[in-house]
């Protein structure tokens, strides 16, 4: 007999090779209705498994969290069965579970669009009605390829397989390579949707054959189903790219060049205003403003590595005379020139240089994603020169200048990552591992002594020091890395930088690399998904919009408010089209004005002014001098 420990700590007594179903019916008929699959000694497993030693065994619902994996990769295997059905001559790729869903990668004789879906999920409908048990069992690698002799793709994946045996799941007349667990049949696969079609390289290289790659999603329930497309259809309506076309904030265009945005006026205002925003907290704080050209000889980015380490991510580069230049994929070894440029103290330490600076880097197709990851941006950037003994003070200066910054704009969905070297693939990374044990360990322990929440990541440093991400997730379900501070000693033993100790001796400072917003295009792109395009008042392009309800008698007085705004730099348009009064409130609204002044009779007799807020229907009356206060203290206040 095996001794089986259940969830609870009792044990139960089994006979050898009895299958984890058969043992869920003994202890719960009702339980084993609602099991999705079981972990058994830490492992997600088949409820068909046989038990063949002792061990752990905790059963796993369809409300479990860890279910939603199993249902999801079963999910795609039943998509793939539906695709083998109405596509015959379809060869498959893989079909894994992602974090929000599922996808399968085909190869199909024709092609299909988003609008074939429908009847894919019929097709889909009908073998959960069949009600098909999902077996499993291990073939050797030649019988599995002979099993799938007209599938390349299978074979390819097979041949990939270390071991001599090789797992296969069957469901009536389809069969899969897969490891799974999965549902013990397709009755229990109800509450799908299939999201999307777009292509897909096989096995993510640009080399191989472009598939056919089919999104969906898979959960226990009806109701969560639909709360998932209810947030879906949300993340549509957040998403930066169709609020910056709908705001005309920024544009693109191929002729131009992919991932290469134009900012459109009402765009430009917002950074404009992000950029004396940031920059006024950095002068109150002690930076020194710069600004350094967007291109650089191919030798400055030899002396600082990057030629060498990040060579891959830039752009070519152009040869000129007897010179080669290429557009700068980060701005520090400018500031490094510059600190050099001139002799130092260790009295003038620390030395805080900062630039909003353009940069370029030459991000896949694949991966531009409007202007959250572009190939051309620009970056609130800065390099911190210190001594040693400074490092603590500055880099709880700068976290302290991040924390005060999302405070000011009410993020709080961020964690604190430290970045670290691979110790693995340390080719990678630039210096000795002396230097990056010390920067690893300065790092944690500032972060101890500000009791900041952290995890750590192994790989995710820069190549030339640690550094602390501050990642972000967006309103459209992104990770996002908005704020940086990266500790380098490197730099400064490439560039030879010194400056003169108490001892007069020349000695290396420390450099600390910091971006508050980071690249300021992935800020409004995170911005504008987190207040769904309904930016503080401050930041607004346009924060009033004045309607004269009729030009013959109210368009003098109208036009005396849009003044006395302007005079104030309350940034103010006027719609005097002869349309309907509701007609222009809601287009107001549709552009997410936050105000809307409403100019009508009253108004002119009293000298008023009628407000209505963005996102509220009723209606305010208020002085001249109150609304334009008002105002006025928004953007002071930065609210």
């Amino acid at each position: 007999m095996l001794k089986i420990t259940l969830k609870d700590e009792s044990v139960l007594e089994v006979l050898e090779g009895k299958l984890i179903i058969e043992v869920a019916k003994e202890l719960s008929p009702s339980l084993a209705k609602k099991c999705c699959v079981a972990e058994f000694n830490g492992r997600l497993v088949d409820l068909k498994m046989p038990l063949v030693e002792d061990g752990k065994l905790d059963l796993v619902t369809f409300d479990d969290e860890r279910a939603f994996e199993v249902i999801n990769h079963s999910c795609a295997h039943l998509m793939a069965q539906a695709m083998a059905r109405l596509y015959p001559g379809t060869r498959f790729g893989v079909g894994p579970s992602i974090e929000e869903g599922f996808y399968y990668d085909f190869a199909i004789p024709e092609v299909i669009t988003n609008e074939d879906l429908p009847k894919i999920e019929k097709e889909m409908q009908k073998i959960v009605k069949e009600n098909l048990p999902i077996k499993h069992y291990m073939l050797s690698k030649a019988d599995a390829k002979a099993k799938f002799a007209s599938d390349k793709y299978k074979i390819e994946l097979i041949d990939a397989i270390s071991d001599d045996m090789v797992g296969i799941y069957e469901q009536g007349e389809y069969s899969d390579v897969c490891r799974g667990p999965h549902v013990i049949s397709t009755g229990l696969i109800k509450n799908f949707k299939l999201l999307s079609v777009a292509g897909a390289y096989w096995r993510g290289d640009s080399k191989n054959d472009v598939l056919t790659r089919v999104y969906g999603t898979c959960w226990a329930t009806p109701e969560a189903l639909a709360h998932h497309l209810e947030v879906l259809e949300d993340r549509k309506q957040r998403d930066h790219r169709k609020l910056g076309r709908d705001m005309q904030i920024f544009m693109f265009d191929d002729l131009v060049g992919r991932g290469l945005p134009m900012w459109l006026p009402n765009g430009f205002i917002v950074r404009r205003l992000l950029s004396d925003y940031i920059m006024d907290k950095e002068y109150d704080l002690g930076y020194q403003h710069v600004m350094t050209p967007s291109l650089g000889n191919v030798e400055l980015y030899k002396t600082s590595g990057h030629w060498a380490h990040y060579k891959d991510d830039m752009f070519p580069a152009m040869e000129l005379d007897d010179e080669a230049y290429v557009l700068r994929p980060m701005n520090c070894p400018h500031h490094m020139v510059m600190f050099r440029s001139k002799p130092h103290s260790y009295r003038d330490l620390p030395v805080r240089i900062a630039e909003i600076a353009n940069d370029f880097r030459y991000e896949a197709s694949g991966a531009l994603t409007g202007i959250e990851r572009t190939r051309a941006f620009s970056q609130n950037d800065s390099h911190i020169f210190c001594r040693p003994d400074q490092i603590a003070q500055e880099f709880k200066a700068v976290t302290k200048l991040i924390l005060d910054v999302y405070k000011d704009f009410g993020f709080e969905n961020y964690k604190f990552r430290l970045s670290l070297r691979d110790k693995e693939n340390t080719e990678k990374y630039f210096g000795n591992d002396e230097l990056w044990e010390r920067s690893e360990n300065e790092l944690r322990e500032v972060l101890k002594e500000l009791g900041v929440d952290y995890y750590e990541a192994l790989g995710e440093a820069a190549f030339y020091g640690p550094k602390l991400d501050v990642q972000v997730r967006s309103a459209i379900g992104h990770d996002v890395t908005l704020s940086t501070i990266q500790l380098d000693y490197q730099l400064p033993e490439r560039f030879e930088l010194t400056y003169v100790d108490q001892n007069n001796q020349k000695v290396r400072p420390v450099v600390i690399h910091r971006a508050i917003l980071g690249s300021m295009d992935r800020f409004v792109a995170f911005l504008l998904e987190e207040t769904k395009g309904v930016l503080p008042v401050w930041l607004a392009p346009v924060q009033v919009m004045v309607i004269p309800v009729n030009n013959q008698f109210h368009l003098d007085y109208s036009n005396e408010i849009v003044s006395m705004l302007k005079q104030k730099r309350i940034r103010v348009k006027m719609d005097d089209r002869e349309e309907k009064l509701g007609y222009k409130i809601r287009e107001a609204q549709m552009k997410k004005i936050p105000y809307q002044l409403v100019i009508g009779d009253n108004e002119v007799k009293d000298g008023t002014i009628t407000y209505r807020e963005y996102g509220k229907k009723e209606q305010v009356t208020v002085s001249k001098e109150e609304f334009l206060n008002m105002m006025v203290k928004f953007n002071e206040e930065k609210k």
